[in-house]
C-alpha cells in the first residue's frame, strides 16, 4: 500500500476543482441551483518518474497545474452560465495561447517591471547586493499590489469565497470528519499548502537566486531571471512541501506564516451553499479511487 494521497484543488467559476493522481473532479454550480460534478481524466506526462525528481517536480506541478486549472476555468464558465454542451474543449493551440499569454503577463509585471525598475535606479542603489535586494523588494511590493487590486474585483471575491470553501472541505477530510458542510465550516479557510503560499516563496526565493547572478548587461540581467524561473519553482516547491510536512514543529511552522497571511486576501469566508460545491468536488474525486497511490 502506498502513502495516502494529499488532495488539493482550485477555485472555479461558480465551483471548485479538486484533484487526485489520476483525476480530478469538479463541481459547479448550475443556474437551477443544482450541483454537477463532473470527472475529468488528468495528464499522464506529469506523472513519469523522471518528472517526480526533486528541484524538477516543481516546475512540472506549476505547468501541469496552468493546464488543468484553465480548462477547469473554461468548463466551471460554460456550465455556471447553463451552457448545456458544457462549451467546447481548448484545442491544443488554445490552450497554447492561453497559457502563453498568462505566462507574459506574469513575466512584465513580475520579471520586466521589478528588473527594469531596479536598472533605472542603479545610479542611487549601486552593488549587485543591493541591486538584488531593491528587485527583490520592488517584486513583493508589485506581487503584493497585484494581489490586493484582483482581491477588490466582485466576480473575483466570489472566486475566493470557494477558494476558502476548497480549503475548509480539504482539512475536513484531512481530519478524518465526515464531509458535512457543519463539519467544514468550522475550519480555517486558510490552508499551508496552498498555491497562493507557493507563489509568494517563489518570489521569497527568487531574491536568493537571482543575487548569484550577474546585473548587466540589461538584457542577460533579464534573461537570466527567466531562465532561472524554472529552478526557482523547484526549490520554492520544496520548500512548500518541507514545510507542510513540519507543521508540527516550533522550528519551522514560521515558515508558512508569511503565506497564511497572504491567504486572507486571496479567500474569503464561504457560505454554506459554497462549502457544499466543495464537499461534492471533494466527493467526487474520493469516489474515483485514488485514496491510496
Amino acid at each position: 500500500m502506498g502513502k495516502p494521497v494529499q488532495y488539493g484543488g482550485q477555485a472555479v467559476i461558480e465551483g471548485v476543482m479538486m484533484r487526485g493522481p489520476r483525476e480530478s473532479a469538479i463541481a459547479v454550480r448550475l443556474p437551477n441551483d443544482e450541483i454537477e460534478v463532473t470527472n475529468v481524466k488528468l495528464n499522464v506526462w506529469a506523472t513519469k518518474p523522471v518528472f517526480k525528481l526533486p528541484l524538477i517536480r516543481g516546475f512540472v506541478a506549476l505547468i501541469d497545474s496552468l493546464i488543468v486549472g484553465t480548462r477547469a476555468l473554461t468548463f466551471s464558465a460554460n456550465r455556471s452560465i447553463g451552457d448545456d454542451e458544457g462549451g467546447e474543449e481548448l484545442g491544443f493551440w488554445e490552450m497554447a495561447l492561453t497559457i502563453g499569454f498568462a505566462f507574459g503577463l506574469g513575466l512584465v509585471l513580475f520579471v520586466g517591471l521589478p528588473t527594469g525598475m531596479a536598472h533605472l535606479l542603479k545610479g542611487k542603489v549601486t552593488g549587485d547586493v543591493w541591486q538584488n535586494l531593491l528587485e527583490g523588494a520592488i517584486r513583493l511590493v508589485v506581487f503584493f499590489l497585484y494581489i490586493l487590486i484582483i482581491s477588490r474585483l466582485k466576480d473575483i471575491q466570489r472566486v475566493f469565497q470557494y477558494h476558502g470553501a476548497e480549503h475548509k472541505a480539504i482539512f475536513t477530510h484531512e481530519s478524518g470528519q465526515d464531509l458535512t458542510v457543519a463539519n467544514a465550516r468550522s475550519f480555517p479557510r486558510l490552508h499551508p499548502r496552498c498555491g497562493t503560499s507557493f507563489l509568494l516563496i517563489v518570489v521569497v526565493v527568487s531574491i536568493f537566486v537571482f543575487a548569484f547572478v550577474g546585473l548587466y548587461p540589461l538584457w542577460w540581467r533579464l534573461l537570466s531571471r527567466v531562465l532561472l524561473m524554472p529552478f526557482v519553482a523547484g526549490i520554492a516547491y520544496e520548500v512548500l512541501k518541507f514545510s507542510s510536512r513540519h507543521l508540527e514543529s516550533p522550528w519551522f511552522r514560521w515558515l508558512i506564516v508569511p503565506g497564511l497571511l497572504l491567504q486572507k486576501l486571496t479567500t474569503r469566508e464561504p457560505d454554506d451553499a459554497q462549502l457544499e460545491v466543495a464537499l461534492a468536488a471533494l466527493k467526487g474525486v474520493l469516489d474515483s479511487g485514488q485514496e491510496l497511490t
